[in-house]
């Protein structure tokens, strides 16, 4: 008899085999790499094969989960952070910090008005499910983010820069979550909540993300000039500078994912190179397809049936507010008055403002949040209804935008992009 672990190297090598062969094909078809690892992974779990288990005697492996998703984040927040060469002031930036100011607490409060109204919730349960729902997915969302360094088109910077930093700056609301499930005495922690896990948490991981890879890219370079590193080593420096940001920041109580994020900008502009970075990028977007790969295959096999009929109502009402409501209307009002860097229009075209409410696709960031709340208070029915809710809501986003994603971003290619391509120097080129 086979062993299943080796059954399931051989269908997750044939499964890479058959998607990269095809990739060609798959890639003009409106579907997405990732449906394909979900449908493989239901395939491979308990109503399939039943070759991929998470749950052992009806126990969810959570940690497990927790740490995949966790790795498969910082991975893709540098890789974001890598990809966006904009100059670092406000108005280039001014997008982000109109989806990351203003559309982030829209959809944590509104979600969680959906779930007190809505879904029987206390406003702890609320708000937690708000902030594992409200952020964007770095991961899932690569086709419709910046292509490489020399993209500089708006939406896609837009949508690259917002699923690099609302995975760090929702972990507050979480938090927020997680102390009121355990305490509904505001009055007992709400002041550390904003010295310690607003405050100091953001400071730190923006200062770490500035502090580490800075003494990384410093040493790598003095020492490259006394003798260069094996040509097959040097990708491992773009690993080092993640993890050791990572760990450090959590050292000190801040937001790794914000410092890992801030650390791809970071190393993008610190290298006296730029081929060094650009080496780094492509090595890490492959190890970002790869455990693309495991996480979706893993979620798939997690899906029960049972469990999602029961919840099914609830996952419905989230998913049309989200979805239809909240993300869109909410990235409308983010962006009244926004002016375009890469054209001469007063405002941001219409279509422009829906596509970014369109493409909140919800991932692999959402599993981490999840994951991390059941290791932190979060137990019982409550648990068991966000949890479905979650999964169902991803699988949705999985479904409607990576079917949405290719044609959509063909029409605004043709009918928005092309035109601002047309027009004179783009304005970024003044702030370089």
């Amino acid at each position: 008899m086979f062993d299943i672990y080796i059954i399931d190297l051989f269908l997750i090598g044939l499964i890479l085999l058959v998607v990269t062969l095809a990739s060609g094909w798959i890639t003009r078809l409106p579907l997405s790499f990732a449906l394909i690892y979900l449908l493989v992974g239901i395939f491979l779990g308990p109503y399939g094969l039943g070759l991929i288990h998470l749950r052992r005697n009806d126990v969810f492996n959570a940690e497990l989960l927790e740490r995949l998703t966790e790795f498969v984040v910082i991975i893709s927040v540098f890789s974001c952070g890598l990809k966006i060469i904009r100059p670092l002031n406000l108005r280039v930036w001014g997008i982000t910090s109109r989806l990351i100011g203003i559309l982030m607490p829209i959809s944590i409060f509104s979600l969680a008005a959906v779930g007190k109204l809505f879904l029987g919730m206390n406003w702890g349960e609320a708000i937690l499910l708000g902030a594992i729902l409200a952020p964007t997915d770095p991961v899932l969302a690569s086709e419709v983010q910046l292509t490489d360094t020399n993209d500089r088109d708006e939406l896609r910077f837009g949508l690259t820069s917002e699923g690099g930093l609302n995975d760090a700056l929702a972990f507050p609301f979480v938090y927020f979550g997680i102390y009121a499930l355990k305490d509904e005495n505001w009055n007992n922690w709400f002041k550390q909540w904003i010295l310690i896990d607003i405050l100091w948490a953001i400071a730190a991981g923006i200062f770490m993300g500035i502090l580490v890879p800075k003494i990384i890219v410093w040493l790598d370079q003095h020492i490259q000039k006394r003798r260069s590193a094996d040509k097959l080593m040097e990708d491992f420096v773009g690993i080092s500078i993640i993890l050791l940001t990572y760990s450090l920041t959590e050292f000190v109580n801040g937001y790794g994912f914000l410092a890992v994020f801030v650390a791809g900008l970071v190393v993008q502009r610190s290298y006296q190179n730029p081929e060094k970075p650009l080496a780094q990028l492509e090595f890490i977007e492959q190890l970002e397809k790869l455990l693309e790969v495991g996480t979706i295959l893993l979620l798939g096999s997690i899906l029960l049936f049972k469990p999602m009929v029961d919840y099914a109502w609830q996952s419905l009402v989230v998913i049309i507010f989200l979805f239809l409501l909240i993300r869109p209307l909410g990235a409308w009002i983010s962006t009244i008055r926004k002016h375009p860097l890469s054209s001469h229009r007063y405002h941001l075209h219409p279509g422009t403002r829906w596509l970014f409410g369109w493409f909140g696709i919800r991932g692999v960031g959402s599993l981490y949040y999840l994951a991390y709340a059941f290791g932190n208070g979060l137990k019982g029915e409550a648990a068991e209804q966000i949890a479905w809710i979650t999964y169902t809501t991803i699988v949705a986003s999985v479904i409607v935008h990576g079917i949405s994603a290719t044609p959509l971003m063909n029409w605004y290619e043709v009918h928005i992009a092309k035109q601002k391509k047309s027009t004179p120097a783009s304005t970024i080129d003044e702030f370089e």
